[in-house]
Parts: structure tokens; C-alpha cells; sequence
């Protein structure tokens, strides 16, 4: 009877000691972990592109969130309310036989994206075992495997003995550090690359995304899960930020155009002292020259030499569809035309003008050179190491994309730029 009592008091320590699901031990919330579903409602989650959480489709069953299959490719998405830039995530998650699923992250929204996938990553969660039986015999490619990066990255393994069958409770991580990634299954890493690397460049522009121009560039978006029709069930979802790491980098390399991306027809070339120089082409029309990646709290520094007719401009935190621009602009100008002070395209047009009094640092014909500190929502510049506008933004603040460089319809336009650095913050 003794041992009887001893076996059945340690059972039960194993039973109180056994961590409640959905909820982060002390050890974990003094590490910064936060969860990210409280195991009874579907708080701090909505639709995709959608101010709230809409249809039936996602519900909270059995401490999981659950999404009952009602999705497909275009439908079926939640998303965070919360954005998310460098963090550790954590998840455990379970389908139906032959069911699909995904874990898409960085997702950037609004009319342009039709679906998260054409600007996020996506952790694939696929019954690999199943999927041939219960969706007409398709065999799943490599890069479409459980665990993969979709479209990018496979393991060099079979993950198979990792993975548990179809109706079992799996844990999944990403780890994403200022561009260095890392996946995992049920504590075994299968994929580990790093963003934004000539390598990673190359994938995205010759397979699947080489018609999705915002596919993973950005630095930060929010988290969703997909809906792919099949029956899904999620929790234990807990994250944890990581900090940015500042670095330094050279945009332009005074060789070639590696790095940036034409949009337009106006010509775009390196000379022979190295300068990167912008010219008006026949059509005399908007040309923009952007950074492939994007870039959102940063330090930069370039100058710049007009020629001729000097309209052009630095926007910050810009997207472009064709040669429409969406973002702010740090002006390039003549003499009296505020270089230096910050336009909203396609918005509110000056948010700020510098001073008359400082037209004057403008220094026509000569090399200038052009500071722009954009951290949060406040920006602030510089031209020839005199400050030129400071201003707060909430709006410049949500902002997210890329770095690039104007030249102004009309025709007659030219300008040269070289030393063209960020830090970013």
C-alpha cells in the first residue's frame, strides 16, 4: 500500500507539473515571450485586409483555434493585429488527413495584395503522407513539402521521421534575426538561410515569385495563418521580439545596377567615374530607380550633382506599381524649389517645406550632399550638414517599403548621385 501512495503522489506532481496549454510559464514572460492566443477567444486576430475578423470560417474550438476548411487560395487568411519585424515564434498545430495549411509571415496588406503569400514568406504545414490519397494522386513537389520555405528552401533531408501523422499535435518555430532564418519541427531544424542575399534574390527571381515583385522584401508585416480548405487546428502560439541589429551598407557600388530595380522608361546608367546617373529618355516621363529590399528605420547619406534641369527626389518607405509611387518623398529641386522638405505622393501633397532662408544651401552645379534619418515616425534631414525640416508623422510612421530615387517628367533632367549608404537603426 506504501508504494501504491508514493507511485500515486508522483503521478500526480507529473500531473500538476504538466504546463496548461496557451499559457507561458515565468521563466518564459521573464524571457519576453507573449502569447499570441489566449486559448478561449480569437482577440488580437482578425481577417486578412479587414479591420475585423469576418465569416465563420475561424472559431475556437477545444483550446485551438480552428478553421473549419471553408477557405481556399484566395479566402481563408487571418492575420495578427500586431506587425512583427525580428522574433522567435512558436506554435503547435495538427490537420486533418491530407490537409494543407501555412504559416505566412512579413505580410504586407491592402488593395495592391489579393492574398498574404505574394509578400510573405510561408512556413508550409502539408500532410506530405496523405496529400496524394485525398487530392486526386498530386505528388507534392520538394519545395511543397511540410516544414519547407515554400517555393525556396528545402531541407537536404527526409523530414518524414519527424513529422507526426495527420490528426497529431506538432510543434513548429521561426526564427527570424535581422535576415537570418531558421525552421524547425518538433525541435529539428530543416531549413536555415539567410534573406536578401544574392542567393535568395536569385531563388525568388527564377521560380515561383518572379512575378511578385513585394515577395519577401519586407523587414516586418503581420503573422497569418491560411485556411486552404482542410479542417486546421492551432495553439500554444507564443512569440518573442527580437532587437534590430544596426548595419551598415552600401547601396550603390559605383560598378553596375545590382540592387535596384527600374521602373519606367527614363534611363538609368553608371558613367565612367562611377556616379550613378539618372537622364530623361524619349518619353519624358516619371522613372524611379528603387532599392530591391525594403528599408524602414535608417540613417542615409548620398550626394548628388544636377545637371540641367534637377527635379528628381529620395523617396523613403515607397512602393511603386509601374511608375505610380505611393510614399514621401525628400525633395530634389532647383534653387527655391525645397530641397530637402518632405511631399506626400498621391496623398497631401507638402507635409513640410524648408525655410526660404535655406534655399541657399542649395549648391547648384556643385556635389551636394543629402542626409535623411527616418526613425518611426519622425524624420528628419540634412543638406551640406545643415538641418533642413524635422517632422513627426503618424502616418509616414506605418509606412513600409522601399528606398528609391526619382527623376521628374518633362524631359531635360539629369542628375548624378554617388556614396549612396544607410545604416539601419
Amino acid at each position: 500500500m506504501k508504494k501504491v501512495l508514493i507511485i500515486l503522489s508522483a503521478l500526480a506532481a507529473v500531473a500538476c507539473a504538466a504546463p496548461k496549454e496557451n499559457t507561458l510559464t515565468k521563466a518564459e514572460m521573464a524571457d519576453g515571450w507573449e502569447l499570441l492566443f489566449d486559448g478561449q477567444t480569437l482577440n488580437g486576430w482578425r481577417s486578412f485586409n479587414a479591420p475585423t475578423l469576418l465569416g465563420d470560417s475561424w472559431v475556437v474550438e477545444d483550446g485551438a483555434i480552428f478553421t473549419t476548411g471553408k477557405g481556399d487560395d484566395a479566402h481563408g487568411y487571418i492575420v495578427t493585429e500586431k506587425v512583427f519585424e525580428n522574433f522567435d515564434l512558436k506554435w503547435d498545430w495538427k490537420l486533418s488527413k491530407g490537409g494543407n495549411s501555412g504559416m505566412i509571415y512579413h505580410v504586407q496588406e491592402g488593395p495592391a495584395f489579393s492574398v498574404p503569400y505574394v509578400t510573405g514568406p510561408e512556413y508550409q504545414i502539408i500532410d506530405d503522407e496523405n496529400y496524394a490519397e485525398m487530392n486526386g494522386g498530386y505528388v507534392l513537389e520538394p519545395w511543397q513539402r511540410c516544414a519547407v520555405d515554400y517555393a525556396m528552401y528545402v531541407p537536404d533531408f527526409d523530414t518524414a521521421p519527424y513529422i507526426k501523422p495527420a490528426g497529431e499535435w506538432n510543434t513548429s518555430e521561426i526564427i527570424f534575426d535581422n535576415g537570418h532564418v531558421t525552421y524547425l519541427i518538433n525541435g529539428k531544424v530543416t531549413v536555415e538561410f539567410d534573406a536578401w542575399t544574392p542567393d535568395w534574390f536569385a531563388r525568388k527571381d527564377s521560380g515561383k515569385w518572379n512575378n511578385a515583385p513585394e515577395y519577401g522584401v519586407s523587414r516586418r508585416g503581420v503573422m497569418c495563418f491560411q485556411d486552404h480548405g482542410y479542417p486546421a487546428w492551432f495553439r500554444n502560439i507564443k512569440v518573442k521580439e527580437l532587437p534590430s541589429k544596426s548595419v551598415e551598407e552600401e547601396l550603390f557600388n559605383g560598378k553596375d545596377l545590382t540592387g535596384w530595380i527600374n521602373y519606367g522608361t527614363e534611363l538609368w546608367y553608371v558613367d565612367e567615374e562611377g556616379n550613378l546617373v539618372c537622364e530623361s529618355g524619349p518619353d519624358k516621363g516619371y522613372g524611379y530607380f528603387a532599392t530591391e529590399k525594403y528599408y524602414n528605420n535608417f540613417d542615409l547619406s548620398l550626394e548628388f550633382k544636377q545637371e540641367a534641369n534637377g527635379n528628381s527626389g529620395v523617396f523613403i518607405r515607397s512602393t511603386v506599381d509601374g511608375t505610380k509611387v505611393s510614399g514621401w518623398q525628400v525633395e530634389v529641386a532647383p534653387k527655391g524649389n525645397d530641397t530637402g522638405g518632405i511631399y506626400e505622393s498621391y496623398g497631401r501633397g507638402w507635409l513640410i517645406q524648408i525655410p526660404d532662408e535655406k534655399e541657399n544651401i542649395l549648391k547648384e552645379g556643385e556635389w551636394n550632399t543629402l542626409r535623411v534619418l527616418c526613425e518611426g515616425d519622425r524624420v528628419q534631414t540634412w543638406l551640406n550638414g545643415e538641418p533642413m525640416v524635422d517632422i513627426t508623422d503618424d502616418k509616414i510612421g506605418a509606412g513600409n517599403g522601399r528606398i528609391a530615387l526619382q527623376i521628374h517628367d518633362g524631359g531635360g533632367i539629369k542628375v548624378r548621385w554617388r556614396n549612396l549608404k544607410v545604416k539601419t537603426l
